[in-house]
């Protein structure tokens, strides 16, 4: 059996936190610690481990025939030095980054790591713009504003019509199915000469690594300059509150995309800092995918697992009925990560009860803050809690100032973690942080004890996302959504608040696989039931929705309802679906609706 990460004391840093209060009523939380020395880039991560442990697994992906496909460390730097070789030897023009239009793979990340180097950008796109759509119209104003030295795609069968359509000039490599552009084995061709040596010398912590873009719901998303002291910052941040890294090799199976921060950033990078081993997961939170996961999950048995709420939504149910199932994922499993939205209670409950059925040991369940912009972790979990809610407290180095806003308390920060800048987007830039140098992230948050800040931040919601009824009062949206989402468990899977100038709060409420499966009227009593109880546990009209609209559908990663993270995009389902909405308020009752 794998040891146990958190077997050893010490394991976890203990919560601490230095606050500093403000005549303005703002205040500011550091931590105590001093952030520690960290690498100078990313390639010294993988020079290190592949000359410490040579013959670990680091990355392995599931083959078209069934079987893994496995690289040591000592195997991926040296695909690594052959592909950064063949980079240099196409004299690529200087600045322009190496564009990758693809899902999390093996080649993926060998070209990723190639370029980083020495020292060329890298930027992964979401293959969502290309795969969920076959409007490519955004995918091209993307190329366009990146402007890439080189565009890659794993599959020339699945991405090469879109790539062959985009008017830019930048060479095409396919990894399969090559048709229209080159063949990525070509890069893997080349000898690595000291030429690699030397640029990989020259690079240092100022220098960009990565450029990842925001979600962008609307329009062109922004492009975050990724800098090496950022990323390399963070890893070094996030060790020095789970020590637990340094003790044990983490083994991660990882389906989140590496066109965002989490999968990318936080986790991958985390793998590679600590020499642990990465399985990418061809599975995701979807129907029909959901299976492969857990598949996965049974077979590779990590010892820490990483997944958005709605991953773990769906996971539950076929933990809960299948005993064997839940005793092979639990086996070697000590931690579990959730993060870019708030885990229900229930969700939280339901897998801690599965847990205790199959071993004796807890699960510690944790989580994290931060965003695109700040490389991504701003606050950790470092210490056992007790329910969902907890974003946990700054990191090392790191200042989290709190700053009354209307009825809640805005989030900014500041840390070696934190961007400086969208490229090529000054007054975007400009504007995104405060006079004071902190990064304005738009969320808001409160403390868990007003009285005892070493309890930590609970996420309060999105400071531009809350709205108010016609009769003035604030609605919390992050609250109202996780208080229903958790009362209509487990028939709900997710829910979108609604009643913008209007006098009472409603639901469009997206149903989960067994409220799918479920007789309507099953579902609808049990909807009517939670606005009761929610509605009898007071809270007034700002915090008890006295309406629901049960959908049909699930939400459309098209049409930007659901991000690739898994996450639901509340404007954007509020846009998409007005006409669901206004049925909603409708004085003609619909039978989709349950109301008080």
């Amino acid at each position: 059996m794998t040891p146990s990460l958190l077997a050893r004391d010490g394991s976890l840093a203990a919560p601490e936190v230095l606050r500093e209060d403000r005549p303005d009523g703002s205040f500011i939380l550091r931590s105590p610690q001093r952030l520690q020395p960290f690498a100078r880039c990313i390639g010294d991560w993988l020079d290190h481990w592949a000359l410490a442990t040579p013959d670990a697994l680091f990355l392995a992906e599931r083959g078209a025939d069934g079987q893994w496909r496995r690289l040591t460390y000592r195997e991926t730097r040296e695909q690594v030095g052959r592909i950064a070789q063949g980079l240099v030897d196409l004299q690529l023009p200087p600045q322009k980054p190496v564009v990758i239009v693809s899902d999390n793979a093996v080649d993926h990340a060998l070209l990723s790591l190639a370029a980083t180097h020495v020292g060329r950008v890298s930027c992964t796109v979401s293959s969502a713009y290309i795969r969920m759509t076959k409007d490519w119209s955004k995918i091209h104003g993307i190329l366009d504003m990146l402007d890439p030295g080189l565009v890659y795609a794993s599959d020339g069968a699945v991405y090469g019509p879109a790539l062959e359509q985009w008017q830019g000039q930048a060479p095409r490599f396919f990894s399969q199915n090559v048709q229209h552009g080159r063949n990525f084995a070509s890069l893997q061709e080349a000898v690595e000469t000291p030429q690699v040596a030397q640029l990989a010398a020259l690079v240092r912590p100022e220098t960009d690594a990565k450029y990842l873009l925001t979600s962008g719901s609307t329009g062109l998303p922004k492009v975050v300059v990724n800098t090496h002291r950022m990323l390399c910052a963070n890893q070094q941040q996030i060790a020095q509150v789970w020590p637990f890294l340094t003790h044990e090799k983490l083994v991660l199976l990882e389906w989140l995309p590496w066109s965002h921060t989490f999968g990318a950033n936080h986790n991958f990078n985390m793998v590679l800092a600590h020499g642990g081993a990465l399985y990418i997961d061809e599975g995701r939170p979807a129907p029909g995918l959901i299976e492969k996961t857990l598949a996965n999950l049974r077979e590779v048995k990590p010892n820490f697992h990483f997944n958005v709420p709605r991953g773990f939504d769906m996971l539950v149910p076929y933990l809960e009925q299948d005993p064997q199932a839940a005793r092979d994922v639990f086996e070697c499993l000590d931690g579990i990560f959730y993060a870019g939205a708030a885990l229900p209670q229930s969700t939280w409950e339901r897998l801690e009860k599965v847990a205790r059925t199959v071993r004796e040991r807890p699960v510690w369940f944790t989580s994290a803050w931060g965003s695109t912009e700040t490389a991504p972790s701003v606050t950790c979990v470092h210490w056992k809690i007790e329910r969902a809610g907890c974003i946990g407290l700054p990191m090392p180095g790191t200042e989290v100032k709190m700053v009354p806003n209307g009825e809640k308390l805005e989030l900014r920060v500041k840390g070696p973690q934190i961007f400086s800048a969208y490229r090529n987007a000054p007054e975007l830039t400009a504007k995104a942080f405060d006079d004071e140098g902190f990064y304005c992230i738009g969320d808001a948050g409160r403390l868990v004890d007003p009285q005892d800040a070493a309890q930590g931040i609970a996420f309060d919601g999105r400071v531009a996302e809350d709205f108010k009824l016609t009769t003035g009062t604030w609605v919390s949206v992050g609250n109202v959504r996780l208080r229903s989402v958790t009362a209509m468990s487990p028939y709900v899977a997710d829910a979108v608040v609604t009643g913008h100038d209007r006098d009472e709060i409603g639901l469009l409420l997206f149903l989960s696989p067994q409220g799918r499966q479920a007789e309507r009227s099953v579902v609808r009593e049990h909807v009517l039931k939670a606005l009761r109880e929610m509605r009898a546990g007071g809270g007034g009209s700002s915090q008890c929705p006295g309406r629901a609209l049960l959908l049909e559908d699930a939400p459309a990663l098209d049409a930007g309802e659901i991000t690739d993270k898994g996450y639901l995009n509340q404007r954007a389902v509020l846009n998409r679906r007005a006409a669901d909405v206004a049925t909603l308020y409708a004085n003609q009752p619909d039978p989709r609706v349950v109301a008080l």
